[in-house]
């Protein structure tokens, strides 16, 4: 079995890395500095128990690969950039290969299984940090995160067995889960906080305005019908995965944060509180927060501040209007 680990950052670099690092045959696919960076040096993966430059291939697009029957291709990019990166790699040639997708959102399942008939779902808890190209830092011990894995609509199969042991053989907790859209649903209500963390700043107290959000997400939830699982609360984190300091190194925050610290030119709001905004319009529900929220995110982008550029104030003010 080989590893396609197709966005090599926060998460795809972690994953990658350890992958790598445990001797699991890996392939990235990467872009820009990054890509020139692991070229050159390998990736930098920096953890609270050892920093290491882990070699492995890297590429610049799916064309780049011959892809074989046994590869498993893990999305890891933003949603924003799915929908490209599939029409990547069927032009490549995959075909029936696995596609796990590692990301925030509910929406590349769908996306995927429209071109691949073996598509599964991935609830990604795993505190990575990606801002510096070369350069990934893995927040998470003991284990480096913990992933749910399962086909996509629902169930489980061997392919999900295989990935979750080598995951385990790499420090990720690979967990095998039937429901895992419930995970993924219940992921998203809190990644709708991630635009009001870029906004405030990392460290910021945002759980005012998240819990609001977060309140007009699960009555879309219900309207739709839709059943989740607050994959916040889940036990195993205390003895698996908690947030622990690597020397010398400040936690950036969350992915949007990321964004807008590298400059990354996009944001996937859309695809967080842009999905409850969907939801909501597609069954009758006003979401307001949400859909200003949205707004936020891209004017964050379009006048290229960075993290923490909003203060509270104007944040509640916003809040006040939309509502």
């Amino acid at each position: 079995m080989r590893f396609i680990i197709y966005g090599v950052g926060a998460i795809g670099g972690t994953v990658a890395g350890a992958l790598a690092r445990q001797g699991e045959e890996v392939v990235g696919i990467a872009r820009g500095a990054q890509l020139e960076a692991i070229r050159r040096d390998g990736l930098l993966l920096r953890t609270p128990s050892y920093s290491e430059h882990v070699r492995f291939e890297c590429a610049a697009s799916p064309s780049e690969i011959t892809f074989t029957p046994d590869d498993v291709i893990m999305l890891t990019m933003k949603s924003q950039d799915t929908a490209n990166a599939l029409l990547d790699l069927r032009a490549a040639g995959v075909d029936t290969q696995p596609i796990l997708c590692a990301q925030n959102g509910v929406a590349n399942e769908r996306m995927a299984l429209r071109f691949f008939p073996n598509v599964y779902g991935v609830t990604v808890m795993m505190p990575a940090d990606y801002v510096v190209a070369g350069e990934v830092n893995a927040f998470g011990a003991p284990t480096h995160g913990i992933f749910e894995i399962g086909r996509y609509p629902s169930g489980v199969d061997a392919i999900v067995e295989a990935v979750c042991a080598a995951l385990q053989g790499a420090n990720i907790a690979g967990t095998p889960t039937p429901a895992v859209m419930e995970g993924k649903y219940g992921k998203l209500l809190m990644n709708l906080g991630n635009v009001i963390e870029a906004a405030l700043g990392a460290g910021s107290d945002r759980a005012p305005f998240h819990s609001r959000v977060m309140a007009e997400a699960e009555a879309v939830y219900r309207a739709a019908g839709i059943s989740w699982r607050d994959v916040s609360q889940d036990e195993r984190r205390k003895d698996l995965m908690q947030v622990v300091p690597i020397e010398g190194i400040l936690r950036t925050g969350g992915s949007s944060t990321q964004s807008l610290k590298r400059g990354a030119g996009s944001i996937e709001t859309d695809y967080l509180n842009g999905e409850i905004a969907l939801l909501g319009r597609l069954h009758g529900v006003p979401v307001p927060l949400n859909t200003a929220l949205c707004r936020l995110g891209h004017e964050l982008l379009a006048t290229r501040q960075g993290p923490g550029a909003v203060k509270p104030d104007a944040l509640e003010r916003l809040f006040a209007e939309a509502a």
